[in-house]
């Protein structure tokens, strides 16, 4: 059941990223400072490569499913997206620079879900 969230979920995020990508370069692009536009698209890049990784993440829930790992790389890929992604299309949208200062915690949950796929053959 947590595959095929991961895979809804990710089919989603995948779509909104599409959208929110092209919104930045046609809806945007005349209305927002370069460095605003650049933070709104570097977004949108990491939405859709952990929209990917979340297909990925259901996939090896179903063929690893004697680990956790896979779950749990799922859920941190869903929350790394909310806090880098989320953090810059706000930053962007509304110029708070402190809204920056989110982003890093959203790649270091990017990178704890990466190192959790790893650790699916690592026997822990």
């Amino acid at each position: 059941m947590i595959d095929q969230f991961f895979f809804i979920a990710g089919s989603l995020s995948a779509a909104i990223a599409v959208i929110f990508g092209a919104f930045g370069a046609h809806a945007l692009k005349k209305r927002l400072p370069d460095d605003r536009l650049e933070s709104f698209e570097i977004g949108v890049r990491y939405q859709m490569y952990h929209a990917l990784a979340l297909l990925g993440a259901s996939f090896a829930t179903v063929n690893w499913s004697f680990s956790i790992f896979p779950v749990l790389a799922g859920w941190l890929f869903i929350l790394g997206t909310l806090l880098f992604s989320g953090s810059l299309y706000l930053l962007s949208l509304t110029g708070k620079r402190w809204l920056g200062a989110i982003a890093p915690i959203g790649g270091v949950v990017f990178i704890l879900g990466w190192l959790c796929l790893v650790l699916i053959f690592t026997g822990f």
